[in-house]
C-alpha cells in the first residue's frame, strides 16, 4: 500500500474510533440540542433553551452564554430564519472556538513532551498511547519515568512501556525528576531516538513548588540537548469536566502548559468540556481519549469533533 493509501486508511480508522468512542456524547445531551434546533423557529425562548442545554452538556455557564451570544450575532448578520440554519452557524462557531490555531512544535533534536496531571486522570496510560501514536508516525520514542514521588508510578509506566514496545529510563522513588529526564534525553541522543515523552508532576503542588520543579526540568532538557523542542501537555478527565478545568487553571498556569489531553470521553454523555478548554484555560486540545486500548488516543480535529457532536445526518 502506498503512502497516500495508508494515510487514507489511517483517517478512516480514526473516524471509526471517534464515531464509536463519542456515541454516548452524541446521543446524550448533544442529541437533545439537535432535537431542539431541528425544524424550530428562532425565538428568544429558543436561545434560552439552547443556553440551558449547553450548560447541561458541561460547556459551563460562562462559555454557554458566550456561544449563544455569538449565535445571536450570526443569526442577525446572516439573516437566518430557521433552527436548522442556526445549527449550521453553531457548528461553525464551535469549530472556531476549539480550533488549536497552531501545530505542536516537535522538530527538536530530540522532541520532548512533558506530561503532567493529577493522579487518576489517565496520565500514565496517555503517555503509552502517545508513544504508540508517534511510533506509528515513524518516530523512535523513549519514555522517562519522571513522576518519582508517587509509589509505583515508575512500575506502572514500565508495564505500559512494554505494551507500547518502547524503552524507558527510570530511577528509584524520590529521585530527582529533572535528573531522570536529563538522563533520558542524553540516552535518546546517544541511541538515535528522536522523541522523549516524560511522565512528571503527578500531584497537586502548591504553585511555587510546581513552577520550581518544572523550570528545573526545562533547564535540564536544554542542558542535555540545546536543540531540543519542548511541549508540556496537561491531562484532564472529561468525565469530571468543568470541575477538572476549574482545578487545572492555576496548575496549568504554573506549569506553563502548551496543550491538553482530554481522557475518558467515551465515558461521558456530556463532552462539553472539550468546547470550554481553550476559552477557560487558554490552551488547545491536542489529543482526546476515546477508549482503553493503546491506540484509542486520537489527535484532536475540531471540525471532525463538531461533526460528532452535531452530525448533519443523525446517527445513533
Amino acid at each position: 500500500m502506498g503512502l497516500f493509501g495508508r494515510k487514507n486508511k489511517d483517517k478512516e480508522k480514526t473516524k471509526e474510533k471517534m464515531d464509536a468512542g463519542l456515541k454516548k456524547t452524541r446521543t446524550g445531551f448533544w442529541g437533545t440540542i439537535i432535537q431542539t434546533l431541528t425544524g424550530a423557529e428562532i425565538t428568544d425562548d429558543l436561545y434560552d433553551d439552547l443556553e440551558e442545554q449547553l450548560i447541561l452538556a458541561d460547556v459551563g455557564a460562562e462559555v454557554a452564554l458566550h456561544l449563544v451570544e455569538r449565535l445571536r450575532e450570526e443569526v442577525k448578520n446572516q439573516h437566518l430564519k430557521t433552527g436548522d440554519q442556526a445549527m449550521d452557524a453553531l457548528r461553525e462557531i464551535l469549530r472556531e472556538e476549539m480550533e488549536p490555531g497552531s501545530e505542536m512544535q516537535l522538530d527538536g533534536k530530540p522532541a520532548v513532551i512533558l506530561v503532567i496531571g493529577v493522579n487518576g486522570v489517565g496520565k500514565t496510560t496517555s503517555i503509552a498511547k502517545l508513544a504508540r501514536y508517534y511510533q506509528e508516525e515513524g518516530r523512535k520514542v523513549m519514555l522517562a519515568a519522571g513522576d518519582t514521588f508517587r509509589a509505583a508510578a515508575s512500575e506502572q509506566l514500565d508495564i505500559w512501556a512494554g505494551r507500547a514496545g518502547v524503552p524507558i529510563v527510570k530511577a528509584g522513588e524520590g529521585a530527582d525528576p529533572a535528573a531522570v529526564i536529563f538522563d533520558t534525553v542524553k540516552s535518546a541522543q546517544a541511541r538515535g531516538y528522536d522523541m522523549v515523552i516524560a511522565d512528571t508532576a503527578g500531584r497537586l503542588h502548591n504553585k511555587a513548588n510546581l513552577m520550581a520543579e518544572l523550570s528545573k526540568i526545562s533547564r535540564s532538557v536544554r542542558k542535555a540537548a540545546p536543540e531540543a523542542s519542548l511541549e508540556t501537555l496537561l491531562v484532564l478527565d472529561a468525565i469530571t469536566g468543568q470541575n477538572a478545568i476549574s482545578q487545572a487553571r492555576e496548575f496549568c498556569k504554573a506549569a506553563d502548559a502548551s496543550g491538553v489531553i482530554l481522557t475518558k470521553l467515551d465515558g461521558t454523555a456530556k463532552g462539553g468540556c472539550v468546547v470550554a478548554v481553550k476559552q477557560r484555560l487558554g490552551l488547545p486540545v491536542r489529543f482526546i481519549g476515546v477508549g482503553e486500548a493503546i491506540d484509542d488516543l486520537l489527535p484532536f480535529d475540531a471540525a471532525g469533533f463538531v461533526e460528532e457532536l452535531l452530525p448533519r445526518k443523525w446517527r445513533s
